[in-house]
């Protein structure tokens, strides 16, 4: 959420660095609102202390044998204007509050106006794969090798469903193993949060209202709103909700394993099918609370991790910073890390890695005791993939396959499978 001082002190500047992700806003509305809500507040309390000093005075008039029937007729009356201006300042601060709630994070002074077609690429690893043999697609890979089995997922859960088995279920727990260690080794507090969420949850991760419609909600029979998270990321920001954080304790970095749960609304690109794109898939969260002033290095940390963990299993793939429109609405800045999938001829984001600054903080009002002032300010927050196995075990079997049909498993993860170095063909 953004601090509507920084809109009135300078909403012209605001409105040009929205403008690199909107097509147009105008604060119009909003400066009319804002100023007639002051211009209330004021009213209402000079009225109040019109008020109580006038009710202090009746009992010594009354004494005094002093008339007080004109005194009762304007105090009723001013209590009559206080309610009208209550009514009004209500009608007033839910029309800011929806206002300023719908409004996206301000870009980052670095990054890219526009959409999608303006996202750069910071730097890329490795080769892509060159066989002398005609390749299969992910599809037929995990099929021949038993790793995934695509018609009994879509059987039990419909379409965008898929089934682990045998080893692919060894595979994806492979991964998820490999990269909890990574995470553990590095410092960061492992935490299993809850996959059923509540509203607030929703509203401070910068989600909701705008974007409700995009998450699984539970019927649970009364009022409350409830969802399946659609990652953890929804949950780590409410780790602090409507706490103060000691100066000392920062950075707090976490890191959680959860299945992500989305409705992904829109059809599916033919070149999509199998595990690119689906309903349900696993993933390792990395997330920090900073001070202000650490949050960029903080940034570069996160990326630094997700991009390790892809480079040593090996995998061909690029960093990019995400141009404004296609960076999500809470954060001011992303970098994905994208894998090629060779039979698809692109790469596909396998981690972003985002600086929110206080846009989250500000709705969930997390804070932190600074220590030399000791004033609470807002933390910033920062979240990345570390990572999504749903894209790393296409690119994984087609960056790894052989002529026979086999695929060689990267070396970081044959401890957790048993030292086993190859997947084989079942039929």
């Amino acid at each position: 959420m953004l601090d509507i001082n920084l809109i009135r002190k300078n909403p012209e500047r605001v409105a040009q660095a929205l403008k690199k992700r909107m097509d147009d806003i105008d604060f119009t509305d909003l400066l009319v609102w804002d100023e007639k809500r002051r211009a209330h507040i004021a009213e209402a309390g000079q009225l109040r202390a019109k008020r109580n000093s006038v009710s202090a005075q009746i009992p010594q008039i009354k004494k005094a044998g002093g008339d007080i029937a004109q005194i009762q007729t304007e105090m009723r009356d001013v209590s009559t204007r206080i309610k009208t201006i209550e009514t009004e300042l209500a009608e007033i601060e839910h029309n800011i509050h929806q206002f300023i709630e719908s409004l996206p994070n301000i870009p980052a002074d670095d990054v890219p106006p526009g959409d999608k077609e303006n996202n750069r690429v910071v730097r890329t690893w490795g080769e892509k794969p060159a066989p002398d043999f005609d390749p299969q697609d992910h599809v037929e890979l995990v099929t021949h090798l038993r790793l995934i089995d695509y018609e009994r997922g879509v059987k039990m859960g419909g379409t965008g469903f898929w089934l682990y088995i045998g080893d692919g279920a060894r595979l994806e727990w492979a991964l998820l193993n490999y990269f909890i260690d990574s995470h553990i080794n590095d410092g960061y507090e492992f935490v299993l949060p809850p996959h059923i969420l509540n509203e607030a949850c929703g509203f401070t991760a910068g989600q909701f209202p705008k974007f409700a419609d995009d998450v699984f909600h539970l019927k649970t029979g009364d009022d409350k709103v409830q969802f399946l998270l659609p990652t953890s990321e929804t949950a780590l920001i409410n780790f602090y909700r409507d706490e103060i954080i000691p100066e000392t304790d920062l950075p707090k970095k976490f890191f959680s394993y959860t299945p992500c749960y989305r409705k992904e609304a829109g059809s599916y690109r033919a070149q999509e099918r199998g595990m690119i794109r689906g309903h349900q898939f696993n993933k390792i969260e990395m997330f920090q609370f900073t001070r202000p002033e650490d949050s960029e290095d903080a940034l570069e940390e996160l990326i630094d991790k997700a991009e390790k963990l892809t480079r040593d299993l090996g995998l061909h793939h690029r960093v990019s910073m995400l141009a404004a429109k296609d960076v999500s609405a809470s954060m001011a800045k992303t970098y994905d890390i994208e894998v090629w999938i060779p039979s698809m001829n692109e790469y596909k984001e396998v981690s972003s890695a985002s600086n929110a600054s206080d846009y989250q903080a500000r709705r969930g009002s997390i804070r932190f005791k600074r220590t030399e002032t000791g004033k609470n300010e807002l933390v910033h927050t920062l979240n990345a993939s570390g990572l999504a196995t749903s894209r790393i075990i296409p690119a994984i079997v087609e960056q790894n396959q052989n002529s026979d049909g086999s695929v060689t498993i990267p070396e970081v993860l044959r401890p957790y499978l048993g030292g086993k170095e190859i997947f084989e063909p079942v039929d």
